[in-house]
């Protein structure tokens, strides 16, 4: 039975496991999660109730959050991309630059977004300068961190790289990386221009006036 995927193209977490699948082109079914395809959301709280994507079956094995995700592909199905070395120290690095990316970057700005769509009568001003003030930390944090290296975790394309493509991606667009980090603004530009990221960009396009911020007409 092939891999389905339950996912929206828009959604980071959900650009996160289509990068990891088309860096390794591995077949699957994509299962569209929008009010236009009922059965799809009926199919993700089945098997997860919180109705958190994306949702990855396989022959009836339901594997949701999308690091686990990930890493469930790699061992099962594995290909030409080694996205979680063997190296036991290396992969030690590779799962916590995961959790920066997804925790310091991804979330804080989710924080931002979720405000905006707030009722102006519900915004919480004091939460969107802490996210904010996160992310410049984080900023600062990883423009050092990535000094002299291609990707995230070093020369190889990793776990660590299918997290930051998407939350750098929106991140600059929510709270841009300044200037004076060209480090981290080129790594992104690099990120951006792998076949497999660019893919699932451009498969987002259409979406980009459903972000509540406005997307930029860039990237």
């Amino acid at each position: 039975m092939t891999l389905e995927l339950y996912a929206h193209p828009f959604s980071s977490y959900s650009q996160k496991v289509l990068i990891a699948l088309y860096e390794n082109a591995t077949p699957f079914e994509f299962r569209m999660l929008d009010a236009e395809h009922p059965d799809s959301g009926t199919t993700l709280m089945s098997h997860w109730p919180i109705g958190k994507f994306p949702l990855l079956m396989d022959n009836g094995k339901a594997v949701f959050e999308s690091t686990t995700i990930i890493e469930y592909l790699a061992h099962n199905y594995p290909g030409k991309a080694t996205l979680l070395p063997e190296n036991q120290d290396s992969l030690a690095e590779v799962r916590l630059l995961d959790r920066i990316f997804d925790t310091y970057v991804m979330s804080p700005m989710q924080s931002i977004v979720n405000d905006a769509l707030r009722a102006d009568d519900a915004k919480h001003p004091a939460s969107v300068e802490e996210a904010r003030a996160l992310l410049d930390k984080t900023y600062d944090w990883l423009n050092a961190h990535l000094a002299g290296r291609n990707w995230a975790a070093g020369d190889i394309f990793t776990l660590a790289d299918c997290a930051a493509a998407p939350s750098l991606f929106y991140a600059d667009w929510v709270h841009p990386i300044p200037e004076k980090y060209t480090t981290l603004r080129n790594y992104r530009v690099r990120l951006l221009a792998r076949p497999a990221v660019k893919f699932a960009v451009d498969e987002a396009r259409p979406y980009r006036p459903l972000f509540p911020l406005g997307a930029p007409d860039r990237d």
